[in-house]
């Protein structure tokens, strides 16, 4: 899974698992809202998407679009189906799970799911990336 269960702590930093590893600090739980996501540039060069769902949770996938090649998943409408918190792509619209990052309309195509964590005065476990893609 890549996200933080249960409400998010007020205080402390969101990180997330890069894929050399590493943890890298993103923002303030309380720079997230439900319903909205957050670009973050990897030291990699490339994007993550981070977002916190109505349930309190926070996820973290790769910002491209695999189908346009654009950087804004980011900036998708979130939602859920059959129990699975979803960002759609505001370009093409299709549906990508928050916790594995696969592409609920295509099931070939996926983006990377990241790990993530809250660190700070209460500590949270990290939970582990989905599949690395």
């Amino acid at each position: 899974m890549a996200a933080v269960a249960g409400a998010h702590p007020k205080t402390g930093t969101v990180e997330i698992r890069c894929p050399d590893g590493g943890w890298l600090a993103v923002c303030g739980p309380d720079d997230l809202t439900p319903g909205r996501g957050v670009a973050a540039l990897l030291p990699d060069g490339s994007q993550a998407a981070l977002f916190l769902d109505r349930a309190g949770r926070i996820h973290a996938i790769g910002n491209r679009d695999p189908f346009t090649g654009a950087q804004v998943l980011s900036r998708g409408l979130t939602g859920s189906a059959a129990g699975r918190p979803f960002v759609a792509s505001p370009l093409l619209k299709q549906r990508f799970d928050l916790t594995t990052g696969d592409c609920l309309d295509d099931p070939e195509v996926s983006v990377p799911a990241y790990g993530v964590r809250v660190r700070g005065p209460e500590r949270k476990a990290a939970r582990g990336a989905g599949r690395a893609r």
